[in-house]
């Protein structure tokens, strides 16, 4: 039987600060934390023991050396937060059990829990990962890459771009590359990618369970020959655990959960949500995740000094804004009324890929 660790063996007496629990420490979770931690008693539950900077990943893997500032250590900007490395397996209503035994007595949750992915637990282990990617790359002559979103278009690009003597073939399922937005921002991005020799392939499939180095068969009988891959498609949202919880019903038919504008999951006054893991119906984008933390943020420092849940802020979904890096110096960048390409969109965000303004903003050096 699970050894319950209780950590509200602490209980609060009159006058101490009330408990908020985080789970999940990504672009909004990590927000959240930050923002409380002088005013609450924060405690963040996270998988693994740092944040990262989630645009910076890719640039990692052609440039090892820049993960040493886009991964950090939860404890480098949340001095004052409980960090539990471990994932949460059930919630009720005032209780949070996590999958290595501890128990959390919380007054006010959110979840934050985004997409699953499969990542390494402590900084060392991640930083290695991206040397080890790094020498797959230098090593191949060609590379492919699965999937035409923007992970995938965006590692395409910096491949491209730093590696101009190596083949990269881009295979999708779909019709067109970022599907997610309009067709003008996809063609640019067609093109570009063209322009630097990337081989797209469109409409074709590729059998995941049997994907093997170098010859590799589509479905439909073409062959495609690469030293290596990698494979960039969606991720399924975070949260399958949260079937069994008390807010089982609180999910739609594709796994996220229903928020009302004070970005509290339907029903649960004290339960919030923010990220991708939210039904909000906006462009999945990490500039919107971290505005749903400030949303929340505010909200529970109103609610933690007894403040009238009148005065709430509320969330408006945001518009349908997105930018894509193309390599280092440019991108793709699609606005409500206009579409560009090139280096403007490259100077906002492909330069640094905003890595600098986040670890600003978590009140660390650029």
């Amino acid at each position: 039987m699970c050894l319950l660790i209780s950590m509200a063996a602490a209980a609060e007496s009159a006058g101490e600060k009330k408990r908020v629990v985080v789970i999940g420490g990504g672009v909004a979770g990590s927000v959240v934390a930050k923002s409380l931690q002088f005013c609450a008693d924060v405690v963040l539950i996270d998988e693994k023991e740092y944040f990262e900077i989630p645009w910076g990943s890719l640039r990692a893997m052609v440039e090892p050396s820049f993960a040493e500032r886009s991964v950090i250590n939860h404890s480098d900007y949340l001095p004052n937060v409980r960090i539990v490395a471990s994932a949460a397996a059930n919630i009720t209503e005032r209780e949070v059990l996590t999958t290595d035994g501890h128990l959390l007595v919380y007054e006010y949750l959110v979840i934050a829990t985004g997409h699953k992915e499969a990542v390494p637990k402590t900084r060392a282990e991640r930083l290695s990962h991206y040397e080890a990617e790094f020498v797959k790359i230098n090593s191949a002559k060609s590379v492919l890459i699965v999937g035409g979103g923007p992970t995938g278009v965006e590692l395409a690009g910096e491949i491209a771009t730093d590696f101009p003597e190596k083949k990269v073939i881009l295979v999708h399922r779909g019709s067109r590359l970022l599907e997610f937005i309009g067709l003008k921002a996809s063609q640019k991005a067609l093109d570009w990618l063209i322009s630097k020799k990337v081989e797209v392939i469109l409409d074709e499939t590729i059998n995941l369970n049997t994907i093997s180095d170098p010859i590799i068969q589509t479905p439909s009988g073409e062959i495609i020959t690469a030293d290596c891959h990698f494979v960039c498609t969606g991720k399924p949202t975070g949260s399958s655990w949260l079937k069994g919880t008390t807010v089982q019903n609180n999910l739609d038919m594709q796994g996220r959960l229903m928020v009302d504008e004070n970005l509290r999951v339907r029903g649960h006054k004290n339960i919030f949500a923010v990220g991708d893991i939210t039904n909000i119906k906006e462009i999945k984008q990490g500039y919107l995740a971290q505005r749903h933390a400030e949303v929340t943020a505010k909200n529970l420092k109103l609610l933690l000094m007894g403040g009238n849940e009148s005065k709430m802020a509320t969330y408006k979904p945001g518009l349908d804004i997105a930018l894509v890096s193309l390599g280092r110096n440019e991108g793709v960048a699609q606005f409500p009324l206009l579409t560009i390409s090139g280096c403007i969109p490259g100077m906002i965000k492909s330069g640094d890929l905003y890595v600098g303004k986040t670890r600003k903003h978590l009140g660390l050096k650029p």
